[in-house]
């Protein structure tokens, strides 16, 4: 078992790119689908082809989401989200590549983000590509069904809640306010492919970079989990933070089994604390 002083010792001197998961969201409120609390309970998350080719599918997930959307924009960053973002801000880290879509990373200030899954905070037009804002269209789903709403369902991590055995059938869902097309939320969903531009992005953070620290992820998604295979075949430093076992722990040269609110401003701690420290004795 590594420690936070193995973990500092790895990152000091090296470009740092952070690859985060649920894991770093689940502190804000925010639940996610392999955790120790979560891996047990049965989800069927929303597919693709699901949402695509199937009227029924997109008015339950909307039904679901109108319910769910104001627990993700009220939420908040926690502790991890806040030390990334000081970290990045110091010159410690160039960046984030995150499978998240709560726009928490943006929240706590940080700069450079790419969102390889897209954000539930956008909605798009899958006709012709028009975005629109969340919160907008939630208005406009409220305007529809503005009698839509049951308490005390549990969140869920693609954003929406969980309504059981619920009939949705007289739900509206509205149409694209240009064209008149379908409306999807501009995440990727699963089973659907992330855009190539943004794998890009995500591919050029991590050039910049010297070693990739993963925060909050169980790397079971091959869109992150890429980016650690890539980083052990060139022989750049792994570093895992995260509650419970990982796919990529073999692969990696520190691995801490602990919540990241609790690693993440250590980490940044201890290294402000290193530097100032080394500037005394120089000055000295």
């Amino acid at each position: 078992m590594h420690t936070l002083n193995d973990l500092q010792a790895l990152i000091r001197g090296r470009r740092t790119v952070v690859l985060t998961g649920a894991g770093c969201s689940t502190e804000s409120g925010i639940p996610d689908y392999r955790g120790p609390l979560t891996r047990k309970k049965a989800r069927n998350p929303i597919l693709y082809k699901a949402f695509i080719n199937e009227a029924s599918a997109r008015v339950r997930y909307w039904s679901r989401s109108l319910i769910g959307w104001n627990r993700i924009v009220d939420a908040a960053p926690n502790a991890a989200h806040t030390a990334i973002a000081e970290l990045e801000a110091k010159g410690y880290v160039n960046g984030v590549i995150t499978q998240n879509v709560d726009r928490l990373h943006h929240k706590a200030g940080s700069d450079r983000v790419v969102e390889l899954h897209g954000t539930l905070s956008e909605v798009c037009c899958l006709d012709c590509g028009q975005l629109e804002q969340r919160n907008t269209f939630q208005q406009r789903l409220q305007v529809l069904n503005p009698d839509w709403w049951h308490e005390g369902h549990d969140l869920a991590p693609d954003g929406d809640v969980e309504l059981g055995d619920i009939d949705v059938s007289q739900f509206r869902v509205p149409a694209c306010s240009i064209c008149g097309g379908v409306l999807k939320p501009n995440v990727v969903f699963f089973g659907e492919s992330v855009p190539k531009d943004r794998v890009e992005d995500a591919w050029q953070l991590y050039d910049e970079a010297d070693m990739i620290l993963v925060v909050g992820s169980s790397l079971t998604v091959f869109s992150g989990y890429r980016f650690v295979l890539k980083a052990a075949k060139e022989g750049r430093p792994v570093a895992i933070v995260n509650l419970g076992p990982t796919r990529g722990d073999a692969l990696a040269s520190c691995c801490i089994d602990k919540e990241a609110g609790v690693i993440m401003p250590g980490l940044l701690n201890k290294l402000i604390n290193s530097n100032e420290g080394a500037l005394r004795e120089t000055s000295t």
